[in-house]
């Protein structure tokens, strides 16, 4: 089965580290991406750039717009996305517990519906 792991976090948190603790977070990052391929749970992950580049985009009544950033009251915001295959929700949860943001904010697991699926 499909989960989608949602990293969220304080970016603020990440303004704050040194260079060096940045680049020990990435490594570790990356290399446990690498666990996840060898391991055969990942289908694809993906940091994503800061929630100032983002927009929101709503459509009503046949009209669309669009607003700077994200619509958000609290400090967390979504920096990234593991998309794996596991077995069941505990072993996604195992899987989310790695990923080494966690330890600095969430990780939201969220099992991905197949549409057609029985």
């Amino acid at each position: 089965m499909k989960y989608l792991c949602q990293v969220w976090f304080d970016g603020a948190i990440l303004d704050a580290m040194t260079k060096e603790e940045r680049a020990e977070l990435d490594a570790n990052s990356l290399n446990y991406d690498r666990d996840l391929v060898e391991s055969g749970h990942m289908i694809v992950a993906q940091a994503l750039q800061p929630p100032t580049s983002a927009v929101t985009v709503r459509v009503r009544r046949g009209e669309t717009s669009v607003t700077d950033g994200p619509f958000s009251e609290t400090k967390e915001a979504l920096g990234g996305f593991i998309l794996i295959e596991a077995k069941d929700l505990n072993d996604a949860v195992r899987v989310a517990a790695g990923i080494p943001l966690a330890k600095l904010g969430a990780i939201e697991v969220r099992p991905i519906h197949e549409f057609g699926a029985k």
